[in-house]
């Protein structure tokens, strides 16, 4: 439990404060302590209230899905911020999709197959929110979030809306290169006029592939590192560094796709980040490679 008595004074808002929440049930994973408060914004206005009036000394972390961060087992002193249904709409205007930070991918691909347009049927098979998916360039089967993407608004650590063209954030692979301290609110997407059948295919060659080659029934969080450059695949280094399978409590690389870590039952953060730490290690004492994390590690 985090002791509430260093909390500073926090702004009155429209939305509602949550103190001492266990994050465990909020990741993917099922690990991590609580957070020292959370806000839910009501809206657009009361997030730009709390952040130009919340004290300067509070560290703010957005989290959407938590499907792909790993937050210690302490917990996060500061303030967790969850964006609600508010901000999880979504609008076609024409070819271009109009989406909400706090829609899920899987779900955002779906509709626009619905009204027929192509472009991200990638992402259904990222778990997360497009918000996270903005911040790291998420991306799967040879396509990437900035491959679409127009533009995005967010909200500065300040309470300033803002709206930047996509090619000015100069994406790269893995990596948003958002201002530090923003929080993606809004973007939009360029997608194309396709039928509705023809998407539904690609769709379900997608969630098939996931699913034979994912362990995504079990307790993970995504990919674990990224992919070094020259075209290596970071599972083929770890596979070669005979880390598949490799336990640590009950951490575990996955046997199914060894660059997934496993919660099996009751494993800790720092079990998990520990197993990380020994594969970054393994791997780089055989290949001279260090794997660099992809999981957001908070706390």
């Amino acid at each position: 439990m985090i002791k509430l008595s260093s909390l500073p004074s926090l702004p009155a808002v429209r939305g509602r404060y949550e103190f001492d929440v266990p994050l465990s049930q909020s990741t993917w994973f099922r690990v991590g302590g609580p957070a020292e408060v959370i806000f839910k914004p009501a809206d657009l206005e009361d997030l730009c209230q709390f952040l130009s009036q919340k004290p300067s000394n509070l560290s703010c972390y957005p989290l959407g899905a938590g499907s792909n961060v790993l937050v210690a087992d302490a917990g996060l002193p500061g303030c967790v911020i969850r964006l609600g249904r508010t901000f999880a709409t979504i609008e076609q205007q024409g070819n271009l999709v109009i989406l909400g930070a706090g829609c899920l991918d899987r779900t955002v691909a779906l509709t626009t197959c619905q009204w027929a347009l192509s472009g991200l049927e990638f992402l259904v098979g990222i778990p997360g929110t497009i918000g996270g998916a903005i911040a790291m360039n998420a991306g799967a089967y040879g396509h990437e979030v900035k491959d679409r993407l127009q533009w995005v608004e967010w909200v500065t650590p300040q309470g300033k809306v803002e709206r930047i063209a996509a090619h000015a954030l100069n994406m790269t692979y893995r990596e948003g290169h958002l201002p530090e301290g923003v929080i993606v609110t809004k973007a939009a997407f360029l997608c194309d006029p396709k039928p509705s059948p023809d998407i539904q295919l690609t769709l379900d060659a997608f969630l098939s592939e996931r699913e034979k080659s994912q362990p995504i029934r079990g307790r993970t969080g995504g990919s674990t590192f990224k992919n070094p450059p020259d075209g290596l695949k970071a599972w083929q280094l770890i596979d070669q560094a005979g880390c598949r399978g490799l336990k640590i409590g009950d951490a575990q690389v996955s046997e199914k796709h060894c660059n997934f870590l496993l919660n099996l039952d009751a494993a800790s953060a720092a079990d998990l980040e520990q197993l990380g730490n020994t594969v970054q290690k393994r791997v780089y004492d055989q290949t001279g490679i260090m794997l660099e994390w992809e999981i957001i590690r908070l706390g």
